[in-house]
């Protein structure tokens, strides 16, 4: 696969297509079989309250993993991020009913750099409070 934007066409303040990622306690169940991180705080919610969380949240990983969707499927190929990056600041806090909550992402080309690369910033919130800051990728365009 090749990114399917093309590097001219791409100016420094270009929005890609925001997008919002439901996160419920199945969600993270199926995450922790998957990537074998089963840390109680993360599905227990008697657990976590004991360790001073609010309640059961989100790996980091998992919302790293969700954010940067935005940007593989504005490039059409996962291959073209280069590099990825992120700092945890607030953690998504997951209620255990069925609607579990959001994380809503929006990212904008930040820098065009050589080589036909671009620098994408990206906003992750849950609940309007910020969740991922620096959340930074370096993209290879066509």
């Amino acid at each position: 696969m090749a990114a399917k934007i093309a590097f001219d066409d791409v100016e420094v303040g270009t929005e890609l297509p925001a997008q919002t990622f439901p996160v419920t306690r199945a969600a993270l169940v199926r995450y922790a079989g998957a990537s074998g991180d089963f840390n109680p705080i993360h599905w227990n919610e008697r657990f976590a309250r004991q360790v001073g969380l609010p309640d059961v949240i989100a790996h980091g990983m998992f919302t790293m993993a969700e954010a940067v969707r935005v940007v593989t499927d504005w490039t059409g190929d996962p291959g073209a991020v280069v590099e990825y990056g992120v700092r945890f600041t607030k953690p998504v806090v997951v209620p255990d009913d069925d609607a579990g909550t959001a994380v809503e992402v929006s990212a904008k080309v930040a820098a065009k750099l050589e080589d036909g690369l671009v620098r994408v910033d990206l906003l992750a919130t849950c609940g309007g409070q910020k969740v991922l800051g620096m959340s930074r990728a370096v993209v290879r365009l066509a």
